[in-house]
């Protein structure tokens, strides 16, 4: 029972941790009217709880490990009380900073679920649960929708206030329906990080963590005052709208999760990156609130199936490593939110406008949009690598002039010579001398008029020992149809040949 209540508690867990996280952003143009900000510092304090939130998913994905998602879900929520409360009696903008500043832990509780939930299901589902998991942030779209409504009625001190009585009320239920049993892994931190931090494939993910999930972090951060100042739009207004946009993302994370489990995972980054590309464009030289709300959209749609895509790659790629690795890709993904929010405001400072921010994406997502291709072709490579490396036939290719180019493992086990020896030689080098000249003249006729032979043919080894292999040789074309290689493939069947004559043996006699 208690395991199969845990995707549905930790989901909670964190629609409620996301709820927290963004309390101060939601709040700000009610916050902006009994606390001074300079508008310059706006997007420090929408921005700051992002950083704790983002360093501390490192940590808390890899105790979640150690010690279990019940406990670190439940210090979380009691760790965040404290801030929470301290924010509903801010009375400066350094209260905003000091109190943004823990709210962090909030966004941090990411890294737990993805962590924990994976050793519950079995791999084929991993990406759909994840991709439920991760549908977690609508959190942030409940407070950004709701927390506006309330503020107008009882003012946003009250309004903060209210998420202490939520927060005790999760750390309750995690101390009762919280797994005690859940499976543990106490591999130290650091051998972890030093497992991992060499493997290109962990910077890519973060990379693509830091635009899918860092652009859904800044663009919640950033469209309710942006709206607001931007296009006139009432304060509620934008509260809705913005909701909107995290609606959609959240809504089509599971469904990139459930995609990545059905579909080739490196395709549909490829088709998210350029939805990215285009969508940037549009938002770089929108003039009206409608091609706005289009490339917003856009933005929404990729970031939802890009990020549940990611965390089907990650338990993927990275099994042994998943907390740690987990820990740091969401960490990017955390950052990737908070440096876009500052530097916009920045560049607007500057030029007094935001499209120079809007193409910076744009070109980020195309140069992602590369690396996941070049990804999905070293993978195929790899792949075929793989497949010549272990296969029990003897493979060997050579280029047009007949010179050996390469040889698999296999080949040097059957016959006895190394790469070194054959490499740039010509096969006849392996000749036993049982067949005639017209048998080979034969034989590259057929090649030439059909493709490819195959037959049993006399061989030696390298220490002069005669074998029968079965040999297939087939010439490789490329796309004008001209031949560019050959490659053979074969098999020992002396063993077979020598059977097959002792028992003709018997039977004569």
């Amino acid at each position: 029972m208690i395991k199969k209540v845990q995707l549905p508690l930790q989901t909670l867990n964190l629609v409620v941790g996301f709820m927290v996280w963004v309390i101060i952003s939601s709040l700000i143009p009610f916050i902006g009217e009994d606390i001074t900000i300079p508008p310059e510092r706006l997007a420090i304090v929408t921005a700051v709880p992002v950083v704790l939130g983002s360093i501390l998913r490192i940590p808390l994905g890899y105790y979640a490990n150690v010690f279990g998602a019940r406990i670190i879900f439940l210090a979380s929520f009691i760790l965040l009380l404290f801030p929470v409360f301290y924010l509903s009696e801010a009375s400066s903008f350094n209260d905003l900073i000091i109190g943004g500043l823990f709210l962090g832990i909030g966004g941090a509780v990411f890294s737990v679920g993805v962590t924990s939930l994976p050793k519950y299901y079995p791999k084929e589902k991993h990406g759909l649960v994840n991709g439920i998991y991760g549908a977690g942030n609508i959190g942030t779209a409940i407070t950004t929708f709701s927390a506006p409504l309330i503020a107008t009625q009882i003012g946003w001190s009250a309004t903060i206030k209210f998420y202490l009585v939520l927060l005790l009320v999760f750390v309750a239920l995690n101390f009762f329906f919280g797994d005690r049993h859940e499976a543990k892994v106490k591999t130290p931190i650091f051998e972890q990080i030093k497992g991992v931090y060499k493997n290109e494939k962990l910077w890519f993910f973060s990379l693509f963590y830091f635009i899918t999930f860092g652009s859904f972090v800044a663009f919640t951060i950033y469209l309710p005052n942006f709206l607001v100042n931007n296009f006139g739009l009432e304060k509620v207004d934008a509260g809705m709208r913005t909701a909107g946009f995290i609606a959609v993302a959240t809504f089509l994370r599971p469904v990139g999760g459930w995609l990545g489990d059905k579909l080739q995972p490196l395709l549909l980054l490829m088709g998210t990156f350029f939805v990215y590309t285009v969508a940037a464009i549009i938002l770089a030289f929108s003039p009206s609130i409608g091609l706005y709300t289009i490339g917003s959209l856009a933005i929404a749609v990729s970031a939802g199936i890009g990020n549940g895509v990611i965390f089907k790659l990650v338990p993927f790629y990275f099994n042994k490593q998943a907390g740690i690795v987990n820990g740091i890709v969401s960490m990017m993904g955390g950052l990737g939110g908070f440096f876009p929010p500052i530097m916009l405001s920045i560049i607007f400072s500057l030029t007094g406008q935001y499209s120079i921010g809007f193409m910076l994406l744009s070109q980020v997502a195309l140069a992602s949009l590369v690396l996941v291709v070049w990804m999905y072709y070293q993978d195929r490579l790899q792949l075929a690598g793989e497949v010549f490396n272990s296969t029990g036939q003897g493979i060997l290719v050579t280029d047009i002039s007949g010179r050996i180019r390469t040889v698999n493992p296999a080949f040097t086990r059957l016959t006895g010579f190394e790469k070194e020896d054959v490499i740039g030689q010509n096969p006849s080098i392996m000749k036993s001398g049982k067949q005639s000249q017209d048998f080979y003249q034969n034989m590259w006729k057929e090649i030439k008029d059909k493709g490819m032979w195959q037959g049993e043919i006399w061989n030696k080894r390298k220490g002069g020992e005669e074998y029968l292999q079965w040999l297939n040789i087939s010439a490789v074309k490329d796309d004008t149809g001209e031949t560019v290689r050959y490659v053979g493939t074969f098999t020992d069947i002396t063993s077979e040949y020598n059977k097959k004559h002792l028992e003709n043996y018997v039977q004569v006699k």
